[in-house]
């Protein structure tokens, strides 16, 4: 049918890609969760090393009991959005604990961190504003910019001066920007240059947001994320983060010391038009936001593991990314390799993301690994053997 045309190049790349009877790296089929760290991969037995469970809470007995109690209680699911029927006492509890954590007064809770992007910037920013985002950010945060009205100017990657040089650009307009980065970017597990950033937001007087998705409960004394590591809270207008890394679940959130934030409820249609997170999605990462606030040796077991595998790798003459991180990318030079690269630990049992451009950098690939608190020292060996069997 004429309508599917559009999708014969994508398909014919895929087929030339991925060759007669190759496993499908984009399609991987989770037949039995084991743990954590742990499942039964087509028939096998294999270590995740690919899912960004940072403190590895997916299995932590107190997030479970959380949700199983109120799944009983309340059902599946809201069958609403949080401005019908879909606001429950959970999602309001959810909310006033994620404020006092990061220690502001406003928080709203959307049903993915997807949306919590999307919903955000295509409501925040209007046909008078300017967004100035760094070239690196997740495809979240285009999607959101791209939805509203600001023009949209992109920043070198994690180039601080290139971001002042076009807030300079833009004269008086520079008290209407909205700077956007985030705490580690996805792919090469990279911290923004936060202090810089927050300095120049501050000289020009523009507005700040940090996504936190994959720093919230990795980085900072009490895992608030890079703003609380950097020093640099007071200067951040509004953190955006996710529940499905750290947090062990789905959904997404928004924090701000602005009491205005409030009136995205009222304007955010992804916020306004989607049923809110089920119950016990809820209810377990309320349990799970009060482990990172109380269990600090889960983010010291994850530095170890992460760090330990980062310079094994880098030892066995992998490029990787620029610094340790619980994101560790091994940069591999054509896509052909990276794909036979990655069945091979598929082989070894071990399981990790594969990327490909545009998401990978210079039109090569990636093996990106993401560290758990939960993996052991037997499978932080595991995975670094099985590099090393092809290294």
């Amino acid at each position: 049918m004429p309508i599917f045309d559009k999708f014969q190049q994508l398909a014919e790349a895929r087929k030339s890609l991925l060759g007669e009877g190759e496993r499908d790296p984009f399609n991987v089929v989770i037949d039995q969760v084991i743990s954590s760290t742990e499942a039964i991969v087509n028939g096998r037995r294999t270590i995740l090393a690919g899912t960004n469970n940072y403190l590895g809470l997916t299995f932590h007995p107190d997030c479970i009991a959380a949700a199983r109690i109120v799944l009983e209680e309340q059902g599946t699911g809201t069958t609403g959005s949080r401005m019908a029927n879909g606001t429950f006492a959970g999602h309001i509890a959810l909310e006033r604990e994620l404020a006092d954590f990061f220690n502001v007064g406003s928080a709203i809770v959307f049903s993915t961190g997807y949306l919590a992007n999307i919903g955000l910037l295509s409501t925040l920013a209007g046909s008078d504003d300017v967004i100035l985002l760094d070239a690196d950010c997740h495809a979240s945060i285009y999607d959101g910019c791209r939805m509203g009205d600001a023009e949209v100017i992109r920043f070198r990657h994690n180039d601080a001066s290139d971001l002042e040089k076009r807030l300079r650009r833009l004269g008086d307009r520079a008290s209407r920007v909205l700077i956007i980065v985030e705490g580690i970017y996805s792919m090469l597990g990279d911290r923004a240059p936060l202090k810089d950033i927050a300095a120049i937001r501050t000289k020009y007087q523009a507005f700040l947001v940090v996504d936190e998705a994959h720093s919230l409960g990795v980085l900072g004394k009490n895992g608030r994320g890079l703003a609380e590591e950097a020093g640099v809270e007071e200067s951040v207008d509004l953190i955006v983060g996710t529940f499905s890394k750290s947090l062990g679940a789905t959904g997404g959130f928004c924090v701000s010391r602005h009491p205005e934030v409030e009136m995205i409820r009222y304007a955010s249609r992804p916020y306004i038009f989607t049923a809110s997170p089920s119950p016990s999605v809820v209810a377990s990462t309320r349990a799970a936001l009060r482990i990172i606030e109380t269990h600090p040796e889960l983010r010291q077991r994850l530095w170890e593991n992460a760090t330990c595998l980062y310079e094994s790798l880098q030892d066995m003459g992998f490029t990787l990314g620029p610094e340790p991180s619980p994101v560790i990318a091994a940069l591999v030079e054509t896509k052909e390799r990276g794909i036979g690269l990655w069945s091979q630990l598929m082989e070894h049992g071990v399981y990790v993301n594969l990327v490909l451009p545009p998401a990978a950098p210079n039109g090569g690939c990636l093996l990106r690994c993401s560290v758990s608190a939960g993996h052991t020292d037997e499978q932080i060996e595991k995975i670094c053997q099985a590099f090393l069997s092809f290294s």
